[in-house]
């Protein structure tokens, strides 16, 4: 016997997705695109006025006070199953977020709050592209708001129109 190592299988180059995984495709984005929304959605669905959904900081206290999205609710994710049913109506959906998308914060709030029994997204991206997209936030220096990073946005428009 030998001790050779057994390489693991390489996955399939994109162009060659077999057809029998087109179902699996639609159902795997479909899903994605229940669960999750990203900062320009989020921002349309606030500035139309009434989203019908929550926006949840689940930050500590220091992230919040540093920057917000201006109206979101703040509840910490270590402290979701103690306050979320004085914070949260049940019968409205919640969005969350975080720091960005190097943090999975707003992916544990969003799996805490479901766990709940609240309807809940994932805001991708978080606090950081919120930033960067030009969008505003509160904190210790009131409202502000900067530039939109062209990397992350187009500049001079409002959203990405994807």
């Amino acid at each position: 016997m030998t001790n050779a190592a057994v390489e693991p299988a390489l996955p399939a180059p994109p162009a060659a997705t077999a057809e029998a995984a087109t179902a699996e495709a639609i159902a795997f984005f479909a899903a994605r695109l229940r669960f999750q929304t990203d900062v320009s959605d989020v921002r349309g669905a606030l500035d139309a006025g009434d989203p019908g959904f929550v926006l949840v900081d689940s930050r500590a206290e220091a992230g919040w006070r540093q920057a917000h999205v201006p109206g979101a609710v703040h509840l910490p994710l270590a402290d979701i199953p103690s306050r979320a049913g004085s914070l949260l109506d049940p019968a409205v959906p919640v969005v969350t977020y975080c720091w960005g998308p190097g943090c999975n914060g707003a992916t544990r709030a969003a799996l805490a709050l479901s766990q709940l029994g609240y309807q809940a997204k994932e805001m991708l991206g978080g606090v950081e592209y919120w930033i960067r997209e030009g969008f505003p936030v509160e904190g210790a220096a009131g409202t502000e708001r900067r530039p939109a990073d062209p990397l992350t946005a187009p500049l001079g428009s409002a959203a990405c129109a994807c």
